[in-house]
């Protein structure tokens, strides 16, 4: 081993030593303020903070979402179709039009449903005899089309929503159509 290399080794060695006592400082140090209420106290407060942005964004900015669920039966007399309205937005939307149409496989309406409201309320929903189609008549033994359109005001404007389903393979089928969220 020459001379240059033995003292680069006593260099290295003397900064292993020197990183290992700042290492030993900062490690006392952290145990001196460092306690387990403090990081209880920290935990809850992170917590809390978490669930006040949860609050924020569910109930205080403005976004506007609406959701629709069908159910469709049918059996020996007809076919029924259920409907639930869903505000799942942070606002009011109003002058609600909720039509749904029973259309054969040749495009042809058989029957039509019109749901009429003057508003829902932020993260409400809606339901009942209303909102039922029944279809008396109609062959179980043949597909058919459920459409469903949604017209509506919100906090920034006129909305619309159409969805379709094909219908008739089973004897009840279920569907959860959701609009996009749409921040205001």
């Amino acid at each position: 081993m020459g001379l240059l290399e033995r003292l680069r080794s006593e260099d290295e060695e003397a900064d292993t030593q020197i990183a290992h006592e700042v290492l030993e400082r900062i490690e006392d140090e952290a145990r001196r303020h460092i306690s387990p209420t403090r990081v209880i106290f920290a935990s809850v407060t992170v917590i809390l903070l978490l669930t006040a942005s949860l609050f924020v964004l569910t109930w205080i900015v403005p976004y506007d979402r609406v959701s629709v669920d069908v159910v469709y039966r049918q059996g020996g007399p007809g076919h029924v179709v259920l409907i639930e309205l869903d505000n799942d937005g942070s606002r009011t939307i109003e002058d609600i039009d909720l039509q749904v149409r029973f259309i054969d496989s040749e495009g042809i309406e058989i029957s039509r449903s019109s749901f009429l409201r003057d508003y829902l309320p932020a993260h409400s929903s809606v339901s009942g005899d209303d909102m039922e189609l029944l279809v008396d008549g109609a062959s179980v033994w043949e597909n058919y089309t459920i459409e469903v359109l949604l017209y509506y005001d919100s906090y920034s404007g006129q909305r619309s929503e159409r969805w379709t389903h094909n219908v008739g393979e089973w004897t009840m089928e279920i569907f959860a159509d959701k609009s996009q969220y749409r921040f205001l």
